[in-house]
């Protein structure tokens, strides 16, 4: 995109922010795969198909929005409704998980949605828009849990303000990472439960 925020334009900001994930998540042990690594396009089919052929994996696309509206500001985090074949694979860093869907058919990347989006309420203190269902194609056409985050509006003025700090980019990273590692935290516990309560663990 040619927004500006802070004299960097939007795909920068956006990679900018995707690169402080993967190095927090390096130092928690977390491997991750870059669907881009520098200026350069990448179509959406080609980002859903490198996540379905990435195993073990979940998918986080990072985005700032924008609106007619000056006023809207905050942060938000969807998931897809519906994804192709959910559940189809098993992840080696929570093998259980394949045991854990269920209640909707994505119950995982609403799980996940909603970890980051409390966390980056939590760090960043943005307006919290909440947790939304919508058919984004990068989230809906993989088979791992996946979530699309919107960091901030580029046509409020408070907004650019503060996504121009790269401490405040750094908040953005943390609180997703910080999701990302509740969320599994959250599948450990529910292992836990199921190795308890499922007579097949017996």
């Amino acid at each position: 995109s040619g927004a500006i925020c802070g004299g960097m334009l939007e795909k920068d900001l956006t990679l900018d922010v995707a690169r402080r994930i993967e190095r927090l998540l390096a130092g928690d042990g977390i491997a991750t795969v870059m669907t881009r690594v520098g200026d350069s396009y990448v179509s959406l089919a080609d980002r859903a198909a490198l996540a379905n052929r990435v195993r073990d994996s979940i998918l986080i696309s990072i985005h700032f929005n924008e609106d007619n509206r000056a006023v809207s500001t905050g942060v938000e985090t969807y998931y897809a409704a519906h994804q192709i074949t959910v559940g189809s694979f098993v992840a080696s860093w929570l093998p259980f998980l394949w045991r854990a869907l269920s209640q909707s058919p994505n119950f995982e990347s609403q799980s996940l949605a909603g970890f980051i989006q409390e966390a980056l309420v939590a760090r960043t203190r943005a307006i919290d828009r909440g947790t939304k269902a919508s058919q984004f194609f990068v989230i809906a056409n993989v088979t791992c849990p996946a979530v699309l985050v919107e960091g901030g509006f580029l046509t409020n003025k408070e907004d650019i303000s503060k996504l121009a700090s790269e401490d405040y980019r750094e908040e953005i990273a943390a609180a997703v990472n910080d999701g990302i590692l509740r969320y599994r935290d959250a599948l450990k516990q529910r292992q836990s439960t199921i190795a308890v309560t499922d007579p097949k663990q017996h």
